[in-house]
């Protein structure tokens, strides 16, 4: 009898070792860059297509900027925060040419079912297959963390972030389009951003510049500090429908700028600094080929190709990924839910976890007292 006592407390103290050692995250950042291509991700900028004056107004100007022979060397260029440091910290996946693959689950590639798949998780999801400003009827990250967490927040440049995350249904207010800062306490800054915002008219009529979202998602963090963060860029993929290549790129090395200024708080912050997961992603990717990357959709090949980035204090610094292996956008939800302690491991319907992404836990360890995913 006292064997079996002492066998059960065993295993009870082990259990209870293993939950409470599980994670150092609190806070999840997501951070998306709208239709950038793993191609100029993973090798810089593309020289075939900025030769072209039809793409590019400056051509000396860009490669001088943004090219050199070398790929590792010209992506750095490109995109110097996540090559100098999430690369030496963090990981990143989806090269290709390395044999690391990364594709949407939903066969639309476009932007709406991306962000869907994003934010829920959902595989083969066929109930989003339109850009039109209908709410969200698949229950997402807000929608499961928001009741375990002080607070959460979302800014968006493309205006119809409420409807895809489903403000009306998960109560969170979604700063997105044209909307301007509106909480109780606005900071000097937000209250000078809200008097310039209408004063700049946008190239675009859905879609807001990325220096408006970025300040002010910044001046929210300051004052808030939500536990669940969104940020969605947009930018990057009104210019590639342009056909202004150099202003994709320049809009990417900027995007990349502002990610860092991101990553540069999250680690000066006393809340935030080695408590927050940040991740980095796309909602679609685009086609190959001189003309072929202005567009995506499902008639144009190669648009379902994506990437991610990671960098917390829980995700091992891999690097680089290689290796024949295959991941989805709709593992990237569950890796979150993970993250905050949610059983994503019943429910079919949301991939699983990026293997690797997070330390190994026991399946039972996780089911075992973990709030189940409706």
């Amino acid at each position: 009898m006292k064997i079996l006592s002492l066998s059960f407390v065993f295993i009870f103290c082990s259990v209870h070792f293993a939950l409470s050692q599980q994670y150092k995250t609190e806070h999840v950042f997501i951070v998306t860059l709208d239709g950038m291509r793993w191609q100029e991700v993973f090798k810089g900028a593309d020289s075939s297509i900025f030769i072209k004056k039809k793409y590019v107004k400056n051509v000396a100007e860009v490669r001088n900027k943004f090219w050199s022979p070398k790929p590792d060397s010209s992506r750095k260029l490109l995109m110097p925060f996540l090559w100098g440091i999430v690369a030496k910290q963090g990981q990143i996946y989806g090269n290709r040419n390395l044999g690391n693959r990364m594709n949407l689950s939903n066969s639309f590639w476009f932007s709406y079912p991306g962000y869907n798949e994003i934010l829920t998780g959902r595989i083969h999801d066929m109930s989003i297959c339109s850009n039109r400003k209908e709410n969200n009827p698949n229950k997402n990250l807000f929608d499961l963390i928001k009741p375990k967490v002080s607070s959460v927040a979302a800014f968006g440049s493309w205006d119809v972030f409420p409807y895809i995350l489903n403000e009306e249904r998960t109560g969170i207010c979604v700063n997105a389009g044209f909307r301007l800062a509106s909480d109780d306490s606005l900071s000097a800054k937000e209250k000078f951003l809200n008097e310039l915002q209408p004063l700049i008219p946008s190239r675009w009529s859905a879609v807001r510049y990325d220096a408006f979202t970025h300040l002010y998602a910044m001046e929210y963090l300051k004052k808030k500090h939500p536990s669940l963060v969104y940020i969605g860029y947009g930018e990057t993929d009104d210019f590639a429908h342009e056909g202004l290549y150099d202003q994709y790129l320049y809009t990417a090395n900027r995007t990349d700028m502002f990610i860092s200024q991101l990553w540069d708080f999250i680690c000066s912050d006393s809340v935030y600094k080695d408590k927050t997961t940040l991740i980095i992603t796309t909602d679609h990717g685009r086609g190959n080929g001189r003309n072929n990357w202005k567009n995506h959709g499902r008639q144009c090949i190669h648009s379902g190709e994506v990437w991610l980035a990671v960098i917390g204090p829980d995700s091992p610094p891999l690097g680089e990924v290689h290796g024949k292996n295959q991941i989805y956008t709709s593992q990237i939800a569950s890796s979150v839910l993970k993250l905050f302690g949610i059983d994503y491991a019943k429910n079919s319907s949301i991939g699983k976890p990026v293997t690797g992404m997070l330390p190994n836990v026991p399946e039972y360890f996780v089911s075992s007292s973990k709030t189940k995913v409706d």
